[in-house]
């Protein structure tokens, strides 16, 4: 089998294409640095330029899947010109590759592409599932709405779709948590808010085994990217701190404060979305961190 990976250098990409290789998975990559591209049997490299509309169609050749991870990182100050960034930066790549295969004879048969729990509304009291059909109001809820909408345009193709709504991964090599623990290192680790919103999170590896094991029983339709047990806010915080055997005493961090320093993005932290991971459970999944304590030891310890 040979898989095309976009964002194959990123966080989530990195460690699928680790467990691709341990499969004997085959892989193509696009990258807009001509520095990155290698010419492995096993691992090759291609040019991709999607602001000006160029890639190099030979990185469809032999290709049986597309696992789609590309998009600019939410976790960066949200100024006017970057929010255009986030949301170009996922339609524009998916339509760059929907309209090469347009034109192409190809192999594709299968996409499975990143989405986001953002989409969900936020709320402390509904427990959201996949058949949920109101799209938060935020900017990051319109942002998921027109990517999804971007990606169904492979189902035109007779490509089947597959979209894995990720949650707050977890990961020692960057990301939410590595900057979550640096406060806490220092003693200076609180909660956000009141500490009650809810954080649906996932540990890198089971984030990686969940793409791999859509794509290889060829499933279709969405899928929450979130172990089956949220948190709060103030439990990930504590958990993450006793895993670092480090005090919490600093007061709960307001609402206000972190709109000052952070803008807009800093709904990041307070929004609240209790997501559901049961029917990738029901189709066979099988997570190795259901627990969020087992996770960060794993992770911190």
């Amino acid at each position: 089998m040979r898989v095309l990976i976009t964002g194959a250098t990123g966080l989530i990409g990195q460690e699928i294409v680790k467990l691709c290789h341990e499969k004997d998975i085959k892989i193509n990559y696009l990258t807009t640095s001509k520095s990155k591209i290698v010419q492995e049997e096993i691992y090759k490299g291609f040019y991709w330029n999607p602001k000006a509309k160029e890639i190099d169609s030979d990185c469809f050749k032999g290709v049986d899947a597309i696992i789609h991870l590309a998009g600019a990182t939410v976790s960066k100050r949200w100024t006017p010109s970057y929010k255009n960034e986030i949301l170009a930066s996922r339609t524009e790549t998916t339509a760059l590759l929907v309209n090469t295969l347009k034109a192409l004879t190809h192999t594709v048969k299968q996409v499975v592409s990143a989405s986001a729990i953002g989409i969900y509304p936020d709320s402390l009291t509904n427990y959201y599932d996949q058949t949920h059909n109101k799209t938060s109001s935020s900017f990051l809820g319109q942002v998921v709405s027109v990517w999804e909408e971007a990606i169904d345009e492979f189902s035109k193709l007779n490509i089947t779709v597959s979209k894995i709504r990720i949650g707050l991964v977890l990961s020692n090599k960057g990301g939410a948590l590595t900057e979550l623990v640096k406060p806490i290192k220092f003693g200076l680790g609180a909660a956000f808010g009141n500490g009650k919103q809810w954080q649906s999170w996932i540990h890198i590896h089971d984030l990686a085994n969940l793409f791999l094991y859509v794509l290889q029983n060829n499933l279709s339709g969405i899928y929450n990217g979130v172990a089956p047990n949220p948190v709060s806010n103030n439990e990930l915080t504590k958990t993450a701190a006793s895993a670092l055997q480090k005090p919490l005493f600093m007061p709960n961090i307001p609402k206000f404060f972190m709109k000052l320093v952070l803008g807009d993005m800093h709904i990041l932290l307070f929004e609240s979305q209790r997501v559901s991971s049961k029917n990738v459970e029901d189709m066979g999944f099988y997570f190795k961190y259901n627990y969020l304590e087992p996770a960060l030891k794993d992770l911190l310890e």
